[in-house]
């Protein structure tokens, strides 16, 4: 099968979103995997299992949404043979998920995750894309209790979030352990609500370490091969000890269900974040004022490194801390005493550095070591994209862009520039979110990308962008040529304007 058929999904599950083929290929993972035993694997899993599933919990997160049909629910996913089990529990979630109101086009709809007590006062870790939106959040324990859950904080850079219940009691909880200590290959035990099957317990290995997929810019999944699916989102992953060492966050998959590839937010990245969001309900950053480019072969042979390794700064912000101390042309080799070795590896650093500290950053300058003291700013207002957007009264109908493509555009002002470190040589309308069921991320465009052209026309704000693809549109154009920045590169994509 081509790689591009792959593509990364965040194990939420949502009932709109149900298909025939996600849930066929769920239920046919489940079963293979449930069938296949490994000889050097655990006479059982069971006493890890009875320890840790107590302190797991089902989150189900309810929003508001608009629906274009005039909000009729839609028809069973997957029909099963009348009377089977499967016919009975899928239609009972599936009209559990959905409450229309009374003027036809708005309904309640309710993601499905999971999430981890973290402390017996009842403050839960989850997922951000779990809670997203949501105007209630309820959380079911292991035994059934259900309990309101009051919203602490969240990063969504991490893809983080900590709730808070209240309970009578104390409540079982779990602690987080030493992701660093886990290698390629340890067995690890993952609990979860997939397709709201609460309680649902797999075991498999770590298959890699350090996966970059690209949601985030501090991205360093754990891979691994314990199946996990829709509705697994910020259930957690355990080591032999019963610690949790990652929370599953999504999959790779050509088709919405699990074909053995999940990725876990590591705990010893989860951990800062969520004392922070405990402590202050919000997450702050250290700033460096840099942007970045990876170190090629062909660039460390250039410039005297034995190996590919480090950050090259590409571009110093004018008015970033670090003016005046590093230059553009310099490989950031450590920071405060920790090697970077691959170059996602410096902002991770830097955003957990304090601000107003002081960071001795090690650098190779014109083939000499040199290490310079750079006082740590503070990472400027990272509003969300929607404070770009027009104000809530002027709003549209969503644009050209958006219905054809699945693009969200925001105009490129400061705060976009700094939240995706992009140079004022850099104008354009930019790619603040993409549908990835969308044209647009078939063709592997991201949010962070920069709209500089259309056609033969170059682009100032995203009202440019919907002129230009709806004008292709209507002059029957199969394509459109677009002008793409990412990370201060250009490249050249065609989108797909067919059946648009």
């Amino acid at each position: 099968m081509s790689t591009n058929l792959i593509r990364f999904v965040r194990a939420r599950v949502k009932a709109p979103a149900l298909r025939s083929a996600v849930l066929a290929a769920g239920i046919a993972a489940l079963a293979l995997q449930s069938g296949v035993a490994r000889a050097d694997s655990p006479a059982s899993f069971a006493d890890l299992a009875a320890k840790v599933t107590p302190a797991v919990v089902n989150i189900a997160a309810v929003e508001d949404v608009t629906d274009q049909s005039g909000g009729m629910p839609e028809e069973m996913p997957f029909h099963f043979p009348p009377g089977s089990p499967f016919e009975e529990f899928f239609k009972h979630f599936r009209n559990g998920q959905q409450e229309q109101d009374h003027n036809g086009n708005k309904h309640k709809a309710t993601a499905l995750g999971s999430g981890f007590i973290v402390d017996p006062a009842g403050y839960i870790v989850t997922n951000n894309h779990v809670i997203d939106g949501a105007t209630d959040i309820k959380v079911t324990t292991a035994d059934g209790l259900q309990l309101q859950a009051k919203l602490i904080g969240t990063d969504e850079k991490t893809d983080l979030a900590l709730l808070k219940v209240e309970s009578k009691t104390p409540l079982p909880f779990v602690s987080f352990g030493d992701s660093d200590q886990t290698r390629v290959g340890d067995w690890v035990l993952a609990v979860g609500n997939p397709f709201g099957l609460g309680g649902t317990v797999t075991t498999g290995i770590i298959s890699a370490r350090g996966r970059d997929i690209r949601s985030g810019p501090f991205d360093d999944f754990l891979q691994i091969d314990a199946s996990i699916n829709q509705g697994n989102s910020g259930g957690p992953t355990f080591n032999m000890n019963g610690q949790v060492v990652g929370i599953n966050a999504a999959i790779a998959t050509p088709n919405g269900g699990s074909v053995g590839i999940g990725f876990a937010i590591p705990s010893n990245l989860a951990k800062p974040v969520i004392a922070e969001l405990k402590e202050h309900g919000k997450v702050e950053r250290g700033w460096l004022g840099v942007r970045i480019q990876e170190v090629t072969p062909e660039l460390a042979q250039a410039m005297g490194l034995d190996e590919p390794k480090g950050a090259l700064v590409a571009a110093v912000d004018s008015k970033g801390p670090a003016n005046g101390k590093l230059q553009a042309g310099d490989v950031v080799l450590s920071f405060n005493g920790q090697a970077i070795d691959k170059m996602r590896d410096l902002p991770r650093l830097v955003a957990a550095a304090a601000a107003d500290s002081t960071a001795k950053v090690e650098v190779l300058r014109n083939h000499e070591h040199q290490t310079v003291d750079v006082t740590i700013g503070h990472l400027p207002t990272e509003a969300r994209v929607a404070a770009a957007d027009a104000p809530a009264d002027a709003k549209t109908a969503p644009g050209a862009a958006e219905k054809l493509l699945g693009l969200r555009l925001v105009a490129l002002d400061h705060d976009a520039r700094a939240q995706f470190e992009i140079p004022d040589s850099v104008d354009g309308a930019l790619i603040a979110d993409v549908d990835q069921d969308g044209k647009a991320a078939e063709q592997g465009l991201r949010p962070g990308d920069v709209i500089e052209r259309v056609a033969d026309s170059s682009i100032k704000n995203p009202a440019d962008v919907d002129r230009l693809v709806e004008q292709a549109r209507k002059d029957q154009k199969k394509s459109v040529l677009m002008l793409i920045s990412r990370q201060g590169d250009d490249l050249f994509l065609a989108l797909d304007l067919s059946d648009a």
